[in-house]
């Protein structure tokens, strides 16, 4: 429960405090846009260190080889925790933000850090509101910024971590539309934070796998009218091997 209130006063502290670097940050970004991405990101991501250090989270970083340096790309990764976002920032090297459901907008201050550092938001029960999401989504990675997505569409509360649940076919629509390379996220351990002993929060060790990218265009035609599929296979495949070594 310390570690848990700790990290309350931590999250309330800033962004009650921060208000002024948002101002600051805005107007920054109307003349060096640039500035403010690189500046927001930076903030966010020390922030997010700080909270994995005080929850006594350890991250081994797996397949960074295959993250490009030289245009955005469609991360898909399975979803345990809220901690996924805190793994997933602190370990992507450029400019990415995460797909969030809508709900996430009602919140003042967080929401403006999290369209600070690209998040797009999403309503699950409006069908022409989450076009309109895929469509920025499709113009954010055109534009070189990266998308992240969760397509289970929930955190998955399944005990066994291979106990995924379905892909979502639509969500990745946005590397075909856009076509971009696909990234598979494998992620072990978050739900060892948070989720398997709420309130509490306790030290874990965390592994995040950056799967080989591949192109839905380059699938054989049958896969690539499922890519959803395809690349949920691809994570299993990570999250098994994971599985397996920390059981051996």
């Amino acid at each position: 429960m310390i570690r848990f209130l700790i990290l309350c006063i931590i999250l309330g502290s800033f962004l009650v405090f921060s208000i002024p670097i948002l101002v600051v940050e805005y107007f920054v970004g109307q003349k060096k846009p640039e500035w403010k991405d690189k500046s927001s990101l930076a903030i966010v991501k020390f922030m997010f260190r700080l909270f994995l250090s005080v929850a006594g989270v350890h991250i081994t970083v797996k397949g960074m080889e295959n993250i490009p340096d030289d245009r955005a790309v469609l991360y898909v990764g399975n979803h345990r925790s809220y901690f996924d976002i805190l793994v997933g920032y602190v370990t992507v090297p450029t400019l990415m933000g995460f797909i969030a459901k809508k709900e996430m907008q009602r919140y003042p201050s967080l929401n403006r850090w999290m369209e600070n550092v690209h998040c797009l938001f999403l309503d699950r029960e409006n069908i022409r509101e989450g076009l309109k999401t895929i469509l920025q989504g499709i113009e954010q990675v055109k534009a070189g910024i990266s998308v992240w997505i969760f397509p289970e569409g929930t955190r998955n509360r399944n005990e066994d971590i291979l106990e995924m649940l379905p892909f979502k076919e639509g969500s990745l629509k946005i590397a075909e539309k856009a076509k971009s390379p696909v990234i598979p996220v494998a992620i072990t351990g978050t739900a060892e934070i948070f989720e398997k002993h709420i309130p509490a929060v306790r030290p874990a060790d965390v592994t995040i796998e950056f799967g080989k990218p591949f192109y839905i265009s380059d699938l054989p035609k049958d896969e690539r009218k499922f890519a959803g599929t395809y690349t949920r296979d691809r994570i299993l495949e990570m999250l098994r091997k994971e599985k397996e070594s920390r059981t051996a």
